[in-house]
């Protein structure tokens, strides 16, 4: 199953808004996130999920792969802040670190699992997919990708699903190997959030913004990407009743998505004004813009 495809193009799946497209090559960026304890996060992330704290200046940490120069998830202190609920909030669910194999994620299964933690563990169909919750419970997935030769449509639908996955037998694939950390290549590969309305969420981030639909009857829960991606970005309602973090909550202070060029970024940002949407902070190459329940997304090149 080929994906790759010029602006104009048809994928084999999926739909396509009716006015401005994102480009094909468009990809996550880094994940900003308002934790209560900067030490206590730091240590999770760099013992937990293997990043290494790259950048660190008061209250701030710049998490990414050992031996990088750029950021996946940048950390900002709010001494005190509040944890996630158990019913959620609106904003993230979770942000997803995309390994570049599935040896990788066996070694990380088997690395939890000698932490003495339990993921929540799921089959996708099109991946293989771990989820934990940091010490403000903030959502994480860690993931890999099935070959794009293996993803299935049905009816432009690509087709997604959450079974269950057998962990014993993805760490069998290990061979006791030890996880060292993420290894060189490990991505931001999607974000999820809560929303308030499915439909207004497809209207803003589908017609305004411009992502491609690309599962859509999934129990209350809509999957949409760039380049014919299976997501980049996921909005569920299964936060029922859920509301809007405030400013001294742990929560998604903003989110990336990362345009080729800074033409595609001022293309962007002119199709979301010009649906109504006030744009942030827009300087050269890229710009701030909220979405209907107030989650930030920077558009940068």
């Amino acid at each position: 199953m080929s994906v790759e495809r010029t602006q104009t193009d048809p994928l084999p799946y999926g739909v396509a808004p009716e006015g401005y497209r994102l480009p094909a090559e468009t990809r996550p960026g880094r994940v900003r996130l308002q934790v209560a304890e900067l030490d206590r996060s730091v240590e999770y992330y760099e013992s937990v999920l293997g990043l290494r704290a790259i950048g660190r200046d008061g209250g701030y940490a710049a998490m990414g792969v050992p031996g990088a120069s750029s950021a996946l998830v940048e950390l900002h202190e709010s001494r005190g802040a509040t944890p996630v609920p158990r019913r959620g909030r609106l904003g993230l669910y979770h942000f997803a670190v995309l390994l570049p194999d599935r040896l990788a994620l066996a070694r990380f299964a088997a690395h939890l699992v000698r932490m003495g933690l339990r993921p929540g563990a799921s089959d996708h169909r099109v991946s293989e997919a771990l989820y934990l919750n940091d010490p403000d419970g903030l959502g994480v997935e860690v993931y890999a990708d099935r070959p794009r030769s293996a993803w299935r449509q049905s009816d432009r639908e690509l087709v997604m699903s959450t079974d269950p996955l057998d962990l014993a037998a993805l760490m069998q694939v290990a061979e006791g190997e030890a996880w060292t950390g993420a290894p060189r290549g490990t991505k931001i590969g999607h974000v999820h959030l809560h929303v308030g309305d499915l439909a207004r969420a497809e209207a803003f981030y589908h017609q305004e913004l411009g992502l491609d639909k690309v599962v859509w009857s999934y129990p209350g829960a809509l999957f949409l990407s760039a380049g014919g991606y299976h997501h980049h970005l996921g909005v569920n309602t299964w936060a029922a009743g859920a509301t809007r973090p405030g400013a001294n909550d742990a929560r998604l202070l903003e989110w990336e998505l990362v345009l080729p060029f800074e033409r595609d970024v001022e293309a962007a940002l002119d199709h979301l004004e010009g649906q109504g949407q006030s744009v942030e902070e827009r300087g050269r190459g890229e710009g701030r813009v909220l979405d209907p329940w107030g989650t930030p997304l920077r558009l940068r090149s």
